[in-house]
C-alpha cells in the first residue's frame, strides 16, 4: 500500500506559490480602468492582508453596475438626448459667462439634460417644513405623483406626507414610488412602510435590490442616493433630505441626540421635465416599464421665474464621473468666492488641487462641515484633509453638535450654484447614483446666501492653531481612514 505524505516544506511551497499568483494577478487586474489612488489602496490591502483583501475585492471591487443595467441606462440616456435635442426649454438668461456655457456643454455631452430657462426655484431649509411642503404639493396634484428617495419611511414626522399619498390614490391618481433597497431594509418601519404603500395601492419598487436568490445582485454598496418628487410634470422637489424623521429613527442617533439638517428646493418650469426624466429612467431600470408613451415627458411650460437650470444625473450607470468633472470645473472657473456645504467631504486629488489652487488665485473659499460625525470612517477620512485646506487658506466652519449638516450645495461667485444629493466625496463621484442641479441666477444665489448665513451663525470656525493641537491618536485614525476611503 502506497501512502502520499506532504511534509511542512511542501505546504510552505504551496502557500508561497499561491501568494505569488495572487500578487501577480492583482497587479494585472486591480489597476485596470481604475484611478491610481484606488488601485494602490486595493493592492496594499491585498498584499498586506491577502485573504481579507481578496475577499473584499471580489465583493466590492467592481465599481460598475451589471451589464444589463448599464445597457438600460445607455438606452434611456440615448432616448432622452435625441428626443430633447431640438426642443425649446424656455428662454435663457443673456450674457452667460463663457465658462458657464462650456460647463453646460460638458454636462450635456456626459449625460445631463438640456439647460432650461424660465424656471422658479425656492429653497426650503427647515426639515419638517420641507416634508409638509411636499405633502401640500401632493394634495394639489391632478394626474400622477412620482416619488424617489434613498430612504423612505412612514413615521410620525412623515405621516402627513404619507396621508397625502393615500389621498392622491383615493382621488384616482397614479402614485409611483422608488426606494433604495439596501438603505431601507435594516431601518425601523421598513415593513410597515411597504405595507402602507400596498394598502394605498401605490406602485412601488426597490432600487438596486441585493437579492441574489432572486437573481438580483450587484456590488452591495452601489446605491441609488437620489431624492426627488415630481407632481404632474409641473412641480418638483429635489435636494439632500430623505423622507424620514430627522433622527432617522435609529436608537444610536436618538441616544446621542443627533438630528439631520437638510436643504430641499421646490421647482417649477421646464426643468421639472428633466427631474421627471431621471425618475422615468430609474423606473425603467427597475421595472422594464417605458412610461414615455403614457407621459409626455417634454410637454414643458414656462415657470414663474427667470432661472437657468440644468439637471445632472450621475453614478455608475454613466461612463464618466460627470459630477466630479462639473465640481472641478466650477472650482477652477470661480473668480471671487466659493462656498461649499458638504457633510462628507473626501476629495480626490483633482478636487483638492482645484480648491487649493482657488485659494492661491486669491479666491475666498469657505467649507461647511459637521462638527459631529455619524459615519466613523468617512468622518476621520474627511478630517485628514483639514490641515492642507487650512494652510491653503480655506475657512472651515464646523456646524455644531448635536446636528449633522447633511445639505449638499455650492455657490460660485454671485451668479451660479449647484444643489442636489451629491456629496463631495469619492463615493458620490464613483459609486452612488446622484442627482444635481446647476443654477444660474442672482435671485437664487441670494436665497443661498441666506441659508449660508444661517449655517454660519450655527457653526464655529476651525483654526489652524486649534487643529495643530490634535492628539497623535486622532492623526493616526484620520490617516488610516483616508487610505480606506480610496477602496473603490
Amino acid at each position: 500500500m502506497i501512502t502520499l505524505t506532504f511534509d511542512a516544506s511542501w505546504w510552505l511551497i504551496l502557500v508561497f506559490v499561491f501568494d505569488l499568483v495572487v500578487r501577480v494577478l492583482a497587479i494585472i487586474f486591480v489597476p485596470r480602468n481604475r484611478r491610481p489612488t484606488a488601485a494602490m489602496a486595493w493592492l496594499l490591502a491585498i498584499y498586506f492582508i491577502p485573504l481579507i483583501g481578496v475577499f473584499l475585492f471580489l465583493l466590492i471591487g467592481n465599481p460598475r453596475l451589471p451589464r444589463k443595467r448599464r445597457r438600460k441606462q445607455e438606452r434611456i440616456n440615448t432616448y432622452i438626448h435625441e428626443t430633447s435635442e431640438h426642443l425649446d426649454f424656455g428662454t435663457l438668461r443673456p450674457h452667460a459667462p463663457g465658462w458657464f456655457t462650456s460647463l453646460v456643454t460638458l454636462n450635456r455631452n456626459l449625460g445631463a439634460m438640456p439647460l432650461a430657462g424660465d424656471n422658479a426655484a425656492h429653497l426650503i431649509p427647515e426639515y419638517q417644513e420641507s416634508l409638509d411642503a411636499m405633502a401640500e404639493a401632493i394634495r394639489k396634484a391632478e394626474l400622477y405623483v412620482h416619488v424617489e428617495f434613498y430612504i423612505f419611511q412612514t413615521d410620525a414626522a412623515t405621516d402627513n406626507l404619507f396621508r397625502a399619498l393615500e389621498e392622491a390614490r383615493a382621488r384616482g391618481l397614479t402614485v409611483r414610488v422608488l426606494l433604495d433597497h439596501w438603505a431601507n431594509r435594516g431601518k425601523p418601519f421598513y415593513r410597515r412602510t411597504l405595507k402602507r404603500l400596498d394598502a394605498m395601492g401605490a406602485q412601488w419598487r426597490l432600487m438596486l435590490p441585493v437579492q441574489p436568490f432572486r437573481g438580483r445582485y450587484q456590488r452591495p454598496d452601489l446605491r441609488n442616493h437620489r431624492k426627488l418628487l415630481v407632481l404632474d410634470g409641473r412641480v418638483a422637489f429635489m435636494g439632500s433630505q430623505n423622507v424620514t424623521d430627522s433622527t432617522y429613527n435609529l436608537n444610536k442617533n436618538i441616544r446621542r441626540g443627533l438630528h439631520w439638517v437638510d436643504l430641499m428646493v421646490r421647482l417649477e418650469g421646464p426643468v421639472v421635465a428633466s427631474v421627471n426624466a431621471v425618475f422615468l429612467s430609474d423606473w425603467y431600470s427597475e421595472t422594464d416599464e417605458v412610461l414615455t408613451d403614457e407621459i409626455d415627458l417634454f410637454d414643458v411650460r414656462s415657470g414663474p421665474g427667470d432661472l437657468d437650470c440644468q439637471i445632472i444625473p450621475s453614478g455608475p450607470g454613466f461612463e464618466f464621473q460627470n459630477n466630479l468633472k462639473l465640481f472641478a470645473g466650477l472650482l477652477f472657473a470661480a473668480q471671487h468666492k466659493i462656498i461649499i456645504v458638504s457633510p462628507y467631504f473626501v476629495p480626490d486629488e483633482a478636487l483638492l488641487l482645484a480648491i487649493t489652487t482657488a485659494c492661491q488665485r486669491g479666491i475666498h473659499v469657505e467649507l461647511f462641515v459637521s462638527e459631529e460625525g455619524d459615519q466613523a470612517l468617512v468622518y476621520h477620512a474627511q478630517r485628514s484633509y483639514y490641515e492642507a485646506l487650512l494652510r491653503a487658506g480655506v475657512k472651515i466652519w464646523m456646524y455644531q453638535r448635536p446636528f449633522i449638516l447633511h445639505s449638499k450645495c455650492m455657490t460660485i461667485d454671485d451668479e451660479v450654484a449647484i444643489i442636489g444629493s451629491s456629496n463631495m466625496d469619492m463615493r458620490s463621484f464613483g459609486l452612488n447614483m446622484e442627482i444635481s442641479m446647476l443654477v444660474r441666477g442672482e435671485e437664487f444665489i441670494r436665497e443661498m446666501r441666506g441659508v449660508e448665513d444661517m449655517y454660519r451663525g450655527l457653526s464655529r470656525e476651525l483654526t489652524l492653531e486649534e487643529w495643530e493641537k490634535q492628539p497623535l491618536r486622532s492623526t493616526v485614525l484620520d490617516n488610516l481612514a483616508r487610505l480606506t476611503s480610496a477602496l473603490q
